[in-house]
């Protein structure tokens, strides 16, 4: 019988080659755990996770209680560039068997590392589908081009940046398999850095006599693009730390090739005899996040001090070329050219001791959470070959596509106005299908149920028009790299909302004197009827108002057209409110041009241009105003995202 698909639970392998990939993996393998009625989780451990000289750190696995399902021993010693390559072919070898003995419904694997691109090489050629997490950084090593071959053999990805989402998006992978969930190890190191038994554990590893903030963590790895260079800069590293006389805690580098050259030097200063040296080969992550947070400085390359250390401010030395391209907090001093012993001491008297604010670039502390729950949106039943989102190579017109052919590619755009709601179907080159226009209800209940129900009918009309509905855009909003620009909760631009007075007209808004409530046709229409009120909007050559249906904003613009200068006051007002808006504008984003549109745009754009010309900064005045004679552009505008965004996704 066949497993009813309601009950089915995803059974997720986590698969960890050292200690610095467990400390990301770890959280996640705990909310997997807690979660026993959504997940099934088996654990593989490779690498040097079961070397001795690299502390056999499965045993904290192990510690964790986690059941290790597979120990692969998959490292070939030798420490050089052969020795790498020839781990990797192992892992290759042995991991078919476990993989199939598992069947994993997803693996999940962590990182840059050589082991970790075995896990994803099998895996993809075992139809297997790969949550990659950490893809889409840069740090300026082999690294680089590991992780990034590991991200197009993956199908899904957890990143940690918005920078490295953007990345993966320009690699061509598929937005909608990205989620930007930040560093798991994130969610543990904010919510244990505050400790009580933070000094019992810096005594333990450090003695009985050294302080808080009197401290160095140093943890240099191999580059292994540059060997001979990286175990240069080490030699001079350790030669600093000796001269520098504090209290050091020195961690074994990784198992890449260059680390037992490394370890040689470290032995030949005698480094491990040091009275000022604590050499270890590991630290427990609960233990060495406390270690790292009350430092008075952290050095080396290790990711971990352009990445977990931000988070506590910790000052840190980063130095050569391994974490080049990492994003990094203000606690970071680069030594990029660590050629001399004195240039790395000179660093340490800079940095030693400081304290900078928390960054939090690589994660807020709910990595888990949205990691989690993006696991469960994972369709087994979706096609497991990959789709890249390569950028159009050809004209839509010639496409050989049979849909493409036959149907016509559209967006639905919204134009959310005071006066009046407009919904169109706008097609690909910009030609408007068709248009709705409905009176803009004045509650918000009324107003969404309204919209829904025009986007459905164009919906409908769009099939008898052969038009394929793409997605729907709201007019208003900054693009900026061709970007939408969100803001935290989806609100970013409302520029209506300036303010620009204190004791403005009100708005609907509710506040006062914003630009809404000066410039808008809703706000002129409404001093236009106070005029007309006040029976001092009539001039010679207008048409009887009495006989108007409804007093509008064109009552009042013909009335200022023909000389009333109670109307020239009013729209002078608006129009000097609406430049004092855009010059708030202008020096916040800085633009090029300035573009107004509607039927008020002719009226705005001399009084706007002088605002801008008497108030603006030096950097904003030769901004020119100038007037749309597009037709509709805030539904086109609108369109024009949703058909840029959707189109550059598609191939």
């Amino acid at each position: 019988m066949e497993e009813s698909k309601a009950m089915r639970k995803l059974r997720v392998c986590v698969a960890t080659c050292n200690r610095a990939d467990y400390s990301k993996l770890a959280p996640i393998m705990f909310g997997i755990k807690a979660n026993p009625d959504e997940f099934e989780l088996e654990v593989v451990v490779l690498g040097s996770h079961l070397i001795d000289d690299y502390g056999n750190t499965f045993r904290m696995i192990e510690q964790d209680d986690f059941d290790i399902g597979s120990k692969l021993h998959t490292i070939v010693r030798g420490e050089d560039e052969a020795a790498m390559v020839e781990s990797v072919g192992l892992a290759l070898v042995k991991l078919p068997d476990v993989l199939h003995r598992l069947r994993p419904d997803v693996l999940v694997v962590h990182g840059d590392r050589f082991d970790a691109l075995a896990l994803a090489t099998a895996a993809a050629l075992m139809n297997i589908r790969i949550l990659h997490l950490e893809g889409g950084e840069v740090s300026g090593t082999i690294d680089d081009s590991i992780r990034h071959a590991i991200s197009k053999l993956a199908h899904y990805h957890a990143c940690c940046t918005r920078t490295a989402e953007q990345h993966l998006i320009a690699m061509c992978e598929d937005h909608t398999r990205i989620l930007l969930a930040g560093c798991p190890s994130y969610d543990k190191l904010l919510a244990a850095h505050h400790r009580d038994d933070y000094m019992d554990i810096i005594r333990n590893w450090l003695g009985d006599n050294v302080k808080e903030d009197n401290y160095i963590v140093a943890l240099q790895h191999p580059v292994t693009t540059d060997i001979k260079n990286s175990i240069k800069i080490y030699e001079l590293m350790l030669d600093a730390l000796i001269s520098f006389n504090k209290r050091t805690l020195v961690l074994f580098p990784n198992i890449d090739a260059g680390s037992k050259e490394m370890v040689r030097v470290m032995r030949k200063k005698g480094v491990e005899q040091h009275p000022n040296f604590r050499a270890v080969k590991h630290v427990p992550f609960e233990q060495f996040i406390q270690l790292v947070c009350h430092a008075g400085a952290m050095i080396g390359n290790s990711s971990c001090g352009v990445r977990e250390a931000g988070a506590f401010g910790t000052p840190v030395i980063n130095l050569g070329s391994r974490q080049t391209g990492r994003e990094t907090g203000e606690n970071v001093l680069h030594v990029r050219d660590a050629d001399t012993q004195n240039k790395i001491y000179h660093a340490l008297e800079l940095q030693f001791g400081k304290r900078y604010p928390c960054s939090k670039i690589y994660g807020d502390g709910n990595a888990v959470p949205r990691i989690l729950k993006f696991l469960q949106t994972i369709d087994l039943d979706e096609p497991l070959q990959k789709t890249f989102c390569f950028p159009p190579v050809k004209e839509w017109d010639i496409s050989q596509d049979i849909d493409h052919i036959l149907e016509t590619q559209s967006a639905l755009a919204v134009d959310l106005g005071g006066t009046n709601l407009r919904v169109a179907i706008v097609s690909m080159r910009g030609k408007i299908v068709k248009k709705y226009t409905q009176a803009n209800p004045k509650t918000y209940e009324a107003r969404i149920e309204l919209i829904l129900k025009m986007c459905a009918e164009a919906v409908f009309d769009a099939v008898h028009l052969n038009c394929r509905i793409l997605g729907v855009g709201i007019g208003g909003g900054i693009i900026q790299h061709n970007e939408l620009i969100h803001g935290s909760t989806f609100c970013a631009a409302e520029l209506g909302h300036i303010m620009v007075s204190l004791d403005g007209p009100e708005c609907m808004c509710g506040s006062r004197g914003c630009i809404e409530a000066y410039a808008s046709g809703m706000a002129l229409q409404k001093e236009a009827k106070r005029l007309h009120d006040e029976e001092l909007l009539e001039v010679e050559g207008m048409v009887d108002l009495k006989k108007a249906e409804s007093i509008s904003a064109i009552h009042l613009i013909n009335a200022a057209r023909l000389g009333n200068r109670k109307a020239e006051a009013v729209l002078r007002t608006a129009g000097m409110a609406l430049g004092v808006g855009i010059v708030n504008i202008l020096h916040m984003v800085n633009p090029s041009l300035v573009i107004l549109s509607g039927v008020l745009a002719a009226h705005y754009q001399a009084p706007v241009q002088q605002v801008i010309d008497q108030r603006a900064l030096t950097s904003a005045q030769s901004i020119q105003v100038l007037t749309s004679d597009l037709e509709e552009p805030a539904l086109l505008g609108a369109a024009s995202m949703v058909l840029d965004y959707t189109t550059r996704r598609i191939y």
